[in-house]
C-alpha cells in the first residue's frame, strides 16, 4: 500500500538484467558504446525523426543542464508556478544556467495557459538591459497536478513562443504517462508540436536511475548541442560506465516495455480512483489522465489507512494530520509494480464504518 511516489518502488526486472548482462563486457566508456548508438537510433524511430541524444542519471540533470544550453545567462525561462523545476530542483536550473531566471505563470492543474504566456512574453525583457530577456518556454507533461497537456495544446503555446524567439523545452518525467493516456503518438506530443528539446525519463517509469535528453532537428541546434555535451562534463554529469545508462534505456525501448510499465501505473490510479469515489466524503479533484491522484480524505478515513500501514504523501506538506478539521488533502502516485491486491486491501480499509 506504498502511494508516496514512482521513485519509491524498484526498478523493473527487465532492466536489472539488461544492467546484469552489460556488466558482463568491456566496452568503450563515457557514451561512446555501442547500445548507446542503438539507443539513439531507436528514439529516432520511435520519434520519426533525426535526433541527437544524451544519457544522464537524473532529471534534475536532464531539465538544468537542458534549460542551460537554450537560455543565456540574462535568459527567461517561462514556467508554471507549480512546475517541478521550481518547486523540486533547488535552483539547479539557475545554478547551472549561470544565473537564468525563471518567470513563473500560472494556470489550473499545472497548465500553462495562452493568454498568461503571450501576456509574459509580451512584457518580459519589454525594458531592454534592464530585464531579462525571453528565452525558454518550459512545459511539463505530466504536470505536477496529475493534468496532461493534449498535443494541440502543446502546439498553442510552442507556436506562441517560437514567435517571441523562444526555445521549447519540454519535462517529461512521466511522458510515457502521458503518451498512452492521450493515444498520440511521441512524435505528435514533442517535435510535431514544436518541442525542441524533451527530457524524456525513465526512472519514473520503471529503470534504475536514467533519463534521455533528446534534441530534435540536430543541425539546426548544434549549437546548443556543443553546449550541453560540455555542459554536462563540467557539470559532472558524464558518467564513465555510460553502458550502465545505454543498457537501461536499450531495455526500456525494447518491445515497447517503456509503454507498457506507464499503461499498468495509469491503469492502477484509475482502478484506486474508482474505488475511491465510492467512499463517503471522498473527493477526488483531478480528472486522473494519468498516475496521481489529488484527494480530500476525510481525517478518520487518513488516520485509519496510516494506523494500517498505507503510505502516500500530504499535499501540501506543511498541513496537519487533521487537516481542516474534517478533511486532508493528500497525493496518491501510482506506479508500474503497483498491484491489484494493494489497491484493494487500501480501499477495504479506507471503506470501513
Amino acid at each position: 500500500m506504498y502511494f508516496t511516489s514512482d521513485n519509491a518502488v524498484g526498478a523493473a526486472p527487465e532492466i536489472l538484467n539488461a544492467i546484469i548482462a552489460a556488466n558482463e563486457d568491456a566496452l568503450p566508456s563515457y557514451g561512446a558504446d555501442p547500445m548507446m548508438q542503438d539507443v539513439e537510433k531507436r528514439i529516432a524511430q520511435i520519434f520519426e525523426t533525426d535526433v541527437r541524444v544524451f544519457l544522464v542519471s537524473t532529471g534534475t540533470a536532464a531539465n538544468a543542464l537542458s534549460l542551460a544550453s537554450l537560455s543565456p545567462p540574462w535568459g527567461a525561462v517561462f514556467c508554471h508556478r507549480y512546475a517541478h523545476i521550481e518547486v523540486d530542483e533547488c535552483g539547479a536550473p539557475e545554478f547551472f544556467g549561470g544565473g537564468l531566471k525563471l518567470v513563473l505563470l500560472d494556470g489550473k492543474d499545472g497548465k500553462i495557459q495562452p493568454d498568461a504566456l503571450e501576456y509574459a512574453l509580451k512584457e518580459t525583457g519589454a525594458g531592454g538591459v534592464h530585464q531579462v530577456q525571453p528565452a525558454v518556454l518550459s512545459i511539463t507533461n505530466v504536470t505536477e497536478a496529475g493534468a496532461l497537456y493534449r498535443a494541440e495544446e502543446i502546439s498553442t503555446l510552442a507556436a506562441l513562443a517560437h514567435d517571441a524567439g523562444c526555445a521549447v523545452h519540454l519535462d517529461g518525467t512521466r511522458f510515457a504517462n502521458a503518451l498512452v493516456s492521450s493515444n498520440a503518438s511521441p512524435a505528435d506530443m514533442s517535435w510535431r508540436a514544436g518541442v525542441d528539446v524533451l527530457c524524456l525519463g525513465a526512472t519514473k517509469n520503471g529503470a534504475l536511475a536514467a533519463e534521455a535528453v533528446i534534441f530534435f532537428d540536430p543541425k539546426r541546434q548544434a549549437d546548443r548541442i556543443a553546449q550541453f555535451e560540455y555542459r554536462r562534463k563540467r557539470g559532472g554529469h558524464l558518467i564513465s560506465k555510460g553502458r550502465m545508462l545505454s543498457a537501461q534505456m536499450a531495455a526500456y525501448f525494447k518491445d515497447d516495455l517503456w509503454l507498457s510499465l506507464a499503461r499498468h501505473s495509469n491503469l492502477a490510479a484509475t482502478r484506486l480512483a474508482d474505488g475511491l469515489r465510492k467512499i463517503e466524503g471522498v473527493e477526488i479533484e483531478n480528472s486522473v489522465d494519468a498516475n496521481m491522484l489529488f484527494v480530500h480524505l476525510p481525517v478518520a478515513v487518513h488516520k485509519r489507512l496510516q494506523q494500517e500501514g498505507a503510505r502516500y504523501y500530504l499535499e501540501p506538506p506543511s498541513q496537519s494530520d487533521e487537516g481542516d478539521g474534517k478533511t486532508v488533502r493528500v497525493r496518491f502516485v501510482t506506479s508500474f509494480s503497483t498491484t491489484d491486491d494493494a489497491i484493494d486491501s487500501f480501499l477495504e480499509i479506507a471503506s470501513k464504518a
